[in-house]
């Protein structure tokens, strides 16, 4: 089955919301990817926890995949690229040496996020360009936290959210995006990562809320 893709208005904007957990800019051709995370599985292998090896390669297989799909000119990752110094493990930095040759021309942008401080910069030959929050991308102002940004719609990440729907006697918490009047947040990307459940904060401020199930992305608040 295809991944969905939904294409929705962001303050006089489109965007296409992708259920690989990333949001593209058909105007910009710039594909944005919050909380990639990659190398966690071996940052916990390598301070002891078992944890199976492979979500390196299933991020950047989704990403490959978005590539395909969307044919970008850019990829902004919105903070946390890299999860800690041991996501620098010798596995983790082939694996991300064979994918950018093959994307070679594609421009790489980092926001710089919480993770990236303690973690390090990429080694110079993967050309990530580092940038501080916010990172102004036509009418977008991308940043790593949650916050507002004077003119500018601020895309984030950081928060990693997720969305519980519930029956009488059941419940899942799925990936979402959130979109508020002057603010969204990006799901995390990464493959290895949790979820901050964001049902009241979004009932609150009125938000917006896509859900990713599966294969699907799709409105539950609109």
């Amino acid at each position: 089955m295809a991944v969905e893709a939904l294409t929705i208005d962001v303050n006089g904007h489109a965007l296409v919301l992708s259920a690989e957990r990333a949001a593209f800019d058909p105007l910009e051709k710039s594909l944005f990817i919050a909380d990639a995370h990659f190398g966690k599985d071996a940052v916990f292998r390598a301070r002891g926890i078992p944890v199976p090896a492979g979500a390196t390669a299933d991020n950047l297989t989704r990403l490959d995949a978005l590539i395909a799909t969307h044919r970008p000119e850019s990829i902004v990752f919105l903070g946390d690229l890299l999860h800690a110094r041991e996501s620098h493990a010798e596995e983790t930095l082939a694996a991300l040496d064979a994918w950018r040759v093959t994307h070679r021309a594609l421009r790489l942008i980092l926001v710089e996020g919480n993770h990236d401080r303690h973690a390090g910069q990429l080694p110079s030959r993967f050309g990530v360009e580092l940038v501080q929050e916010p990172y102004r991308l036509g009418p977008w102002a991308l940043c790593h936290h949650p916050q507002n940004v004077d003119d500018g719609y601020a895309l984030a990440g950081h928060e990693h959210p997720v969305y519980r729907l519930a029956t009488r006697v059941d419940s899942v918490r799925l990936p979402c995006f959130r979109f508020g009047r002057r603010a969204g947040v990006l799901p995390a990307f990464g493959a290895f990562t949790g979820g901050f459940e964001v049902n009241d904060a979004v009932r609150r401020a009125n938000e917006a809320v896509y859900v990713v199930a599966g294969e699907r992305v799709f409105g539950v608040r609109t």
